[in-house]
């Protein structure tokens, strides 16, 4: 995987036969209560690794784009307006930075049903973001978030129940804990996988290193910790990459063994 261009709000990477853009929809800042210690108890002080923005936590907040050529795939929407802070709401900025058409956007697929990872899917005028969009997958468990703003998009919504093809190079991966429906989307190029995840990492410089860590709005911190574990321990496999939704942006690392957790590698220089 190599990059090919990049911009305040996107990175673009050649991924074999395939093309894949991290898109910055901007970050929101956490208090770090928000951590929980392996003993489910807030941190009394954070290990000094982790930076703090006038004493919060900086969390960025992506989405990813991948195409073939023909066909292309949304992972994730962002926020649109719906949190009402000036930093988040920019995926259609990043979208046309990237030089991305939203109207060639036919599927798109939710990690979850958290308002930074679906709201995307409605413009801040009301409007459809994506006006040619046929499918939106998300795990069943979630699928009950598509009410009242959503609903314009609910006909088209596709509830996935098990690992599930969504076309030749992308698969569904089921990861419960964080949300009952909380979904990977395992993306295979000729050269390797990249696993798109939505919030099984919110802290990249304390979860690789210590992945018991959990976090306060995990729904099932216990099912949250093991599906991190599983999926940290396939990222070491060859020719593996991740693209985190809350990874420093833009958001595309190689894992690796280190000490008791993992080390993290990033693709590309920071952006934003």
């Amino acid at each position: 995987m190599h990059l090919l261009s990049s911009g305040r709000l996107h990175a673009t990477f050649a991924f074999g036969n395939l093309q894949v853009a991290a898109l910055r929809d901007g970050y929101i800042d956490m208090p770090p209560t928000r951590l929980r210690r392996e003993d489910g108890r807030p941190f009394d002080t954070l290990p000094p690794a982790v930076p703090l923005v006038d004493d919060n936590l900086r969390l960025s907040v992506n989405a990813f784009h991948v195409t073939d050529g023909t066909r292309s795939l949304l992972v994730d929407t962002g926020a649109s307006d719906n949190w009402h802070v000036p930093t988040m709401g920019l995926l259609h900025e990043a979208l046309d930075e990237a030089g991305i058409d939203r109207a060639t956007v036919t599927d798109v697929a939710v990690t979850h049903n958290h308002e930074d990872h679906v709201s995307g899917l409605i413009a801040p005028d009301g409007s459809e973001a994506f006006p040619k969009l046929e499918r939106v997958w998300i795990g069943a468990g979630d699928a009950a978030v598509f009410t009242g703003r959503l609903a314009p998009v609910r006909d088209r919504v596709v509830p996935l129940t098990a690992e599930t093809a969504l076309n030749d190079w992308a698969t569904a991966l089921p990861t419960p804990g964080h949300t009952p429906g909380h979904t990977v989307y395992d993306i295979r190029s000729t050269t390797g996988h990249l696993l798109v995840w939505g919030d099984t990492v919110h802290v990249p410089t304390l979860q690789f290193d210590r992945p018991a860590v959990t976090w306060e709005y995990d729904g099932d911190r216990p099912r949250a910790r093991d599906a991190r574990a599983a999926l940290l321990h396939r990222l070491t496999g060859p020719d593996h990459y991740v693209a985190g939704a809350h990874l420093d942006s833009p958001g595309i690392a190689r894992v690796t063994p280190a000490a008791s957790g993992y080390a993290l590698e990033y693709l590309a220089p920071p952006i934003g």
